[in-house]
C-alpha cells in the first residue's frame, strides 16, 4: 500500500518574512493520518488554526495567502512545495506571524527541515486526486491546465521581456516520476525587480526582500554576485510555486499540469475549477508501492 507520511519529530527554524520584514518562528510537527495540512498562528490566544484548502486561499497578491476571518498566514507556497515533493500527507504549521519565513528564496531550507525531521509512513493510504478529463483557465494570454496522466508532471513556460531572463530557458518540464524535487526544483529561488520595490513596499509587501533571499534585477542584468544557480532557475522557480499552489489542494495530484506565464491566483483558479467539477476528477489509492505513480522513494539520495 502507498501509505500517507507525516514527520517523525518535531522541527523549529527562525527567519524573516519576505512581505512583512518580520522575524518569523516556524514549527513543523507530526500529524496523525488524514490530519491533512493544518497551519496555526500561536501567536494569536487563543491560536487561530487554518487547514490548507484551495477555497481558504483569498489572497494571492504576490503570495498565496490562507486565512481565517481577517487572520492570515501568507507565502506558503514554498514551503507547500517542498511538502509537496516529499509527499508529507499530515503536519501541524506552527507560526507567530502572519507569514511563512522566506529563508533563502527557495525550496531549499524546507527540504533540510523534513530531512531533520524525518519521514515517518503511517498505516493508511494515500489520497490522490486523478484528473480525469483536461481543466482550463484563462486571463488574457496567461493560462493553466491540468489534464490526465497517471503520475505527476508539470510544464512551464515565462515571458517577461527583460534581458536577464530572456536569456535564459524560457521553458522546462518536470516529471516526478524520473527526477526528484530535491535535484530538479528545491533550489530555484524566487526573484524580483528593483524597479518594482518601492510600489510593492508602499502597499506593505517586499518589506523583507534583500539579495540574500531573492534573484533582483535592475533593468538590464541580475544584481546578485553569485549570479543563477542554473541557467533554467526563472522557469524552475515557477514550477517550484505552482507544486505549492497546488498543494493547497492537500492531497497529492495525478495529473500533467502546464501553463504559462501563470502565477498564485491562476493557478488557485485552476484548482477551484477542477474541485467545481465532480466529473473531472476522483480519489485514488494505490495497493502495492510498486504501482506508485510518482516517486516518493525514501532510499533515495537526500543531497541537494
Amino acid at each position: 500500500m502507498l501509505k500517507q507520511r507525516t514527520l517523525k519529530k518535531v522541527v523549529t527554524t527562525v527567519g524573516i518574512g519576505l512581505h512583512s520584514g518580520r522575524k518569523v518562528r516556524l514549527t513543523l510537527r507530526p500529524a496523525n493520518p488524514d490530519t491533512g495540512l493544518v497551519y496555526s498562528r500561536v501567536d494569536m490566544d487563543p491560536p487561530v488554526v487554518m487547514k490548507s484548502e484551495a477555497t481558504r486561499v483569498n489572497d494571492t497578491r504576490m503570495a498565496t495567502t490562507l486565512n481565517e476571518g481577517n487572520v492570515k498566514i501568507s507565502t506558503i507556497e514554498h514551503l507547500m512545495s517542498a511538502l509537496s515533493g516529499f509527499g508529507i500527507d499530515n503536519c501541524y504549521v506552527d507560526v507567530d506571524a502572519p507569514e511563512i519565513p522566506i529563508m533563502d528564496g527557495s525550496g531549499s531550507s524546507f527540504v533540510f527541515l523534513i530531512q531533520a525531521a524525518g519521514i515517518l509512513e503511517q498505516d493508511a493510504p494515500k489520497r490522490f486526486v486523478r484528473v480525469k478529463r483536461s481543466v482550463e483557465v484563462r486571463e488574457g494570454d496567461k493560462w493553466a491546465r491540468l489534464e490526465p496522466h497517471e503520475g505527476f508532471k508539470l510544464a512551464f513556460s515565462i515571458d517577461f521581456g527583460h534581458p536577464a531572463i530572456d536569456a535564459t530557458a524560457q521553458f522546462v518540464e518536470v516529471d516526478l516520476a524520473k527526477e526528484t524535487y530535491m535535484s530538479a526544483v528545491s533550489r530555484a529561488r524566487t526573484f524580483g525587480f528593483v524597479n518594482d520595490v518601492e510600489m510593492l513596499r508602499s502597499i506593505g509587501l517586499a518589506q523583507g526582500g534583500t539579495l540574500e533571499n531573492a534573484i533582483v534585477m535592475d533593468e538590464f542584468r541580475v544584481l546578485n554576485a553569485d549570479g543563477l544557480r542554473s541557467d533554467d532557475e526563472f522557469v524552475k522557480h515557477k514550477i517550484l510555486d505552482a507544486m505549492g499552489d497546488l498543494y493547497v489542494l492537500g492531497h497529492p495530484l495525478l495529473a500533467a499540469y502546464s501553463a504559462h506565464k501563470s502565477g498564485h491566483a491562476l493557478n488557485n483558479k485552476l484548482l477551484r475549477t477542477l474541485l467545481d467539477d465532480p466529473t473531472a476528477w476522483e480519489w485514488a489509492t494505490f495497493e502495492a508501492d510498486a504501482n506508485g505513480p510518482v516517486d516518493f522513494a525514501l532510499d533515495r539520495s537526500t543531497t541537494i
